[in-house]
């Protein structure tokens, strides 16, 4: 069934893992429906235990990952994808959709893993509880704390 996207990111992620079915448990898969409003995101996150991949039934979604650190620091991998494409985020690494078009968009994501895991990185590092230090948080950004405490306040949406 169609995801609620009235949100502040535009956009629901129905998971179906473990922790829907149990007869999961061992078969290394899991399946996730990503519905998207117009403009709507798919905000960056990582899957610590899965690599994904992601076809697109409805819409235009501009996709993207970033490598982790190499020589050549973190490379940014983008790609627009219609109807019918396919899409590759390695296990681990960072990875987002963004609904590109004026109409809704619709994907669904196979994960290599029965229990993928999902980390939202703004609201990993700007939602803890408890925060992480300010200090650290705006050294880590080359910020001042003033704009880490405002992050701070924000309210983070979880679309899972």
């Amino acid at each position: 069934m169609p995801g609620n996207t009235s949100n502040q990111l535009g956009s629901k992620v129905t998971q179906v893992n473990v922790n829907q079915i149990a007869g999961l448990n061992t078969l290394g898969i899991s399946l996730a429906r990503i519905d998207y409003a117009p403009y709507g995101l798919n905000p960056p996150h990582t899957h610590p235990r899965a690599t994904e991949i992601l076809t697109v039934l409805e819409g235009t979604l501009y996709v993207g990952f970033v490598t982790s650190n190499t020589n050549n620091g973190n490379l940014l991998f983008t790609k627009m994808l219609k109807k019918g494409d396919v899409f590759v985020f390695p296990e681990g690494l960072i990875h987002f959709q963004f609904n590109y078009g004026p109409t809704p968009a619709v994907a669904i994501a196979a994960l290599s893993s029965q229990n993928p895991g999902v980390i939202t990185i703004a609201n990993a590092i700007f939602g803890s509880n408890p925060h992480i230090s300010d200090a650290i948080l705006a050294k880590a950004f080359q910020v001042g704390k003033d704009t880490i405490k405002y992050l701070q306040a924000q309210f983070w949406m979880d679309n899972n």
